[in-house]
């Protein structure tokens, strides 16, 4: 026990032992070890607490153990976890936390506590919950929280309404219990703010991701006003392309914001939304789309869309002169690779297509940079009359949704 500890100053006859002092300090020590073990893995503080109280009254074969929580507005030490009170007792009943009583001494002062005989006590005011309850001695430890600088929790308090004596090795026990606990609170306290840093956060990246998509779907509007009083078909149709890419994007940074998962979109919700917006830009054309379930990054997500994007425009545009027919479109996961397939029954690409030549349109130079970008690889093959099919293997191991 620490040299400040307050001991009784009555000097009653030791009490007649009847317990055998070995077995009863080795059992002390196999608790304190088990709840070493117990406040390192676990991580809800609530358990933590109660299970200390449990213990401690096992290992000083009491019925009754309680922590106190000091709450500053109230001046006063909380009940928040305990054994052998009443079940109303956690989390209503307070203490006073001035020097008038055990706790409050041992809480202001930092000394243990040790009250061998209540009923004549001088020093300290027997609380009312302990005369409820029939309290005859008490043995009160500070718990000091760990990290910089020293700060207090409350106190850990252990009482029995049996006859007996504590003694300076229980409160060694019960100090080594009050450590354990406040670095467990320490820690549960720091998490605690880690978690609240970690949402606060997420909150500000879906709300960039909401006022980007905004900004997006504002340029959208303002390609496609433009693309609707040029006058030129060639510069028409550039500024709605232009119009489809920046839509893609957007559409990333919708899903990036709504998702639960921050950072990701849901692969399968995307697609279908792409598809379907990719759907009302082909007159006379049936989009059919499959996506496996799956969590997808951002930084994949926003590529995978615009080289969507393009191929299928490039198979609407000219896959099909006579009129409409179907487009394909899927993407699933395979040995740790994502497979995105677009392929038509057309009329193929032309005689000695190279998508890597200088005069490739601009919406291949897309494809092709957004392949390198997610270092990925793409194949195609082509024929009259089974179409065109383009192959992108994309190294992404995407985040598979459970």
């Amino acid at each position: 026990m620490p040299s400040d500890a307050v001991q009784e100053p009555f000097k009653f006859p030791a009490e007649s032992p009847d317990r055998d002092e070995l077995p009863y300090r080795l059992r002390q020590q196999s608790l304190l070890g088990e709840f070493g073990r117990i406040a390192m893995q676990t991580r809800d503080y609530r358990q933590i607490l109660q299970r200390a109280t449990e213990l401690c009254a096992d290992g000083l074969q009491t019925r009754f153990a309680k922590v106190l929580e000091y709450v500053p507005e109230e001046d006063h030490l909380r009940v928040r976890a305990g054994v052998g009170w009443d079940f109303d007792t956690i989390d209503s009943v307070s203490l006073t936390a001035d020097l008038g009583s055990p706790a409050g001494y041992a809480y202001q002062t930092g000394a243990t506590v040790i009250s061998n005989h209540l009923e004549v006590e001088t020093r300290f005011r027997t609380p009312q919950l302990l005369k409820d309850h029939g309290v005859r001695r008490a043995i009160n430890v500070l718990i000091e929280k760990g990290g910089e600088g020293k700060t207090f929790f409350g106190v850990l308090e252990v009482d029995s309404a049996d006859p007996g004596q504590f003694d300076e090795a229980d409160a060694d026990f019960l100090a080594g219990f009050a450590g354990l606990l406040g670095v467990a609170i320490e820690r549960q306290q720091a998490d605690a703010k880690l978690q609240e840093a970690l949402e606060h956060q997420a909150l500000l990246t879906r709300e960039m991701s909401h006022r980007v998509k905004n900004s997006l779907t504002s340029v959208v509007g303002l390609l496609r006003v433009q693309a609707r009083t040029a006058l030129s078909p060639d510069v028409r149709n550039a500024l709605e392309d232009a119009s489809l890419r920046v839509d893609t994007i957007a559409q990333v940074h919708d899903h990036l914001w709504r998702s639960s998962h921050v950072g990701f979109v849901e692969l399968v919700d995307f697609m279908n939304e792409l598809c379907k917006k990719l759907q009302g830009t082909t007159d006379g054309h049936t989009l059919h789309c499959h996506a496996d379930p799956m969590l997808l990054s951002a930084d994949h997500a926003i590529p995978l869309g615009l080289l969507i994007n393009e191929l299928v425009t490039n198979a609407v545009k000219y896959a099909y002169p006579e009129g409409g027919g179907v487009i394909e479109v899927s993407a699933r996961e395979i040995d740790q690779h994502l497979h995105v397939e677009v392929s038509d029954h057309g009329v193929g690409l032309p005689d000695g297509f190279d998508i890597d030549q200088p005069q490739t349109s601009l919406g291949f130079k897309v494809i092709v940079g957004m392949v390198r970008q997610l270092q990925g690889h793409l194949t195609f093959t082509s024929g009259n009359p089974k179409g065109a099919h383009f192959l992108l293997d994309l190294p992404i191991l995407p985040q598979v949704k459970e």
